[in-house]
């Protein structure tokens, strides 16, 4: 197939566009590069690009493409709850127009990554496909709103698909330590300590980033059948962990760590428990490799290598809330998140073919 990625040099996006060649795509990427200079290792390089914001996306854009794999967005609660109303635009807004143009220049398959975070404050219970939604952030709207709109463009020409990822986690040149076992395990080697800001009990399905990757090679090139209009939870329903259970797993993997509580800590709304029967079930290809055990001591090994310390834990390097409000401040970002006139945009690899 030949496949737009959005957010190609984001934290999933800077693996999924190898993975994906690997896989034997023809992948050009689209991403307007917020982060560029973010990196912890070095971006792979050769995948032609497009480079624009999601929301400036036209149709000839998108002609010639068999398939758009949605990455882009503002990417967790923190971001989200900046501006919740550029969230909608961004994250909803935006990408229900990146599938509407798609579908009119002729795009087949349109895979959109969405969240569990859907799920909002859901309590211990299991929750498939078909449990409802309660939504806690502008973040989990957003996805809500994607998923409930972009079904009404379904027809026997265009096939959405909605990738619910559990929370993510793993090894990436684009390093996020805004997700949860990324920073207890960054935290635990830098500093010694793992710090549970909530009481622990909230409950978390986890994902690597490669198993999310994974999925939606498998939802590409599976039958039409199986995917259309059709919604995943992606992640394994053994890898589901209360936040205090991730804690002991990051202790056990990292020498002379211990464990702190914040001294108000509450439970968090965010509580969601979640099976992944579907996709196990319907995509039988898809076969996830990694395990939080797995998973922290690949992160482990990594901040090693990399001599992570607790001054890049300070700095807005790997944070994306703190990246957005730096160039916000530096005057390099307007208001709506797009470059100011006077900034310098990042400089685009050139096109080329895979």
């Amino acid at each position: 197939m030949r496949i737009l990625l959005t957010g190609h040099k984001g934290y999933i996006g800077s693996v999924a566009g190898p993975m994906f060649h690997t896989a034997g795509h023809d992948v050009v990427g689209l991403d307007t590069d917020f982060f560029a200079g973010c990196d912890f290792s070095d971006l792979a390089s050769g995948i032609p690009e497009i480079s624009k914001d999601v929301r400036d996306v036209t149709k000839t854009d998108l002609e010639g493409f068999d398939a758009v794999v949605h990455l882009a967005a503002l990417s967790n609660d923190p971001l989200s709850d900046l501006d919740p109303a550029l969230t909608y635009d961004i994250n909803h807004k935006a990408s229900v127009r990146l599938a509407s143009v798609a579908k009119q220049a002729g795009v087949k398959r349109f895979v959109f990554s969405s969240s569990c975070s859907t799920y909002g404050s859901a309590g211990d219970g299991f929750l498939d496909e078909g449990a409802a939604l309660n939504p806690v952030t502008p973040y989990g709207e957003s996805k809500v709103r994607v998923e409930r709109d972009v079904a009404q463009l379904a027809d026997e020409n265009f096939s959405p698909t909605y990738m619910r990822n559990a929370t993510a986690y793993g090894v990436s040149p684009r390093l996020r330590l805004d997700l949860v076992l990324n920073d207890f395990v960054a935290s635990a080697f830098t500093t010694g300590r793992i710090y549970i800001k909530s009481d622990g009990t909230p409950w978390r399905p986890i994902v690597h980033i490669r198993d999310i990757i994974g999925a939606m090679i498998t939802a590409l090139e599976a039958p039409k059948s199986a995917i259309h209009n059709a919604t995943f939870n992606v992640g394994q329903t053994e890898e589901n962990y209360r936040v205090c259970e991730l804690a002991d797993i990051v202790l056990a993997t990292v020498p002379g760590s211990h464990i702190e509580y914040a001294p108000e800590g509450a439970p968090d709304k965010r509580c969601y428990r979640v099976t992944c029967d579907r996709i196990r079930r319907t995509l039988p290809a898809f076969r996830p490799q990694w395990t939080a055990q797995k998973g922290a001591q690949e992160l482990y090994d990594a901040y090693r290598t990399a001599e992570l310390t607790a001054a890049d834990l300070r700095s807005n390097r790997y944070f994306r809330l703190k990246q957005i409000q730096h160039l916000q401040k530096a005057g390099q970002l307007d208001a709506s998140l797009h470059w100011a006139a006077t900034a310098v945009e990042p400089v685009a690899i050139p096109s080329g073919t895979n």
